[in-house]
């Protein structure tokens, strides 16, 4: 065991050497805790990445061939190089929304955990 100056002092914070080893009685009576809350929270979020993800790739790829040919060239009669113009920003427009969406629910979600965790 460390003398002197160097010897780590821990009393001071409640604890004792032999503090640590000792079986607490009260803890006897409790039952352990479960990460399945945790695990739980990490499915649902990772779910809600995935998914956001996924729209993420999809609706502004399928914003942009879907206006550009059936609205801007179809539709309004535009030229090619127009459609082109318009069409990027849809898909810019159709990002922005997306990540609003994803925004907002992760928030919704952030909220709602954290309440439920208050209130435990």
């Amino acid at each position: 065991m460390l003398r002197g100056k160097s010897r780590l002092n821990v009393e001071w914070l409640g604890y004792s050497p032999g503090l640590l080893l000792e079986n607490d009685p009260l803890a006897a009576g409790r039952t352990p805790r479960t990460p399945r809350g945790n695990e739980n929270s990490l499915a649902a979020t990772l779910k809600t990445l995935l998914f956001f993800t996924a729209l993420m790739i999809t609706v502004p790829i399928g914003l942009y061939f879907t206006t550009k040919s059936y609205i801007f060239e179809g539709a309004l009669g535009m030229s090619n190089r127009d459609s082109y113009f318009y069409a990027a920003i849809v898909a810019v427009v159709a990002v922005h929304v997306v990540l609003a969406l994803f925004v907002y629910v992760a928030w919704n979600e952030g909220s709602r955990q954290w309440r439920e965790g208050k209130q435990d």
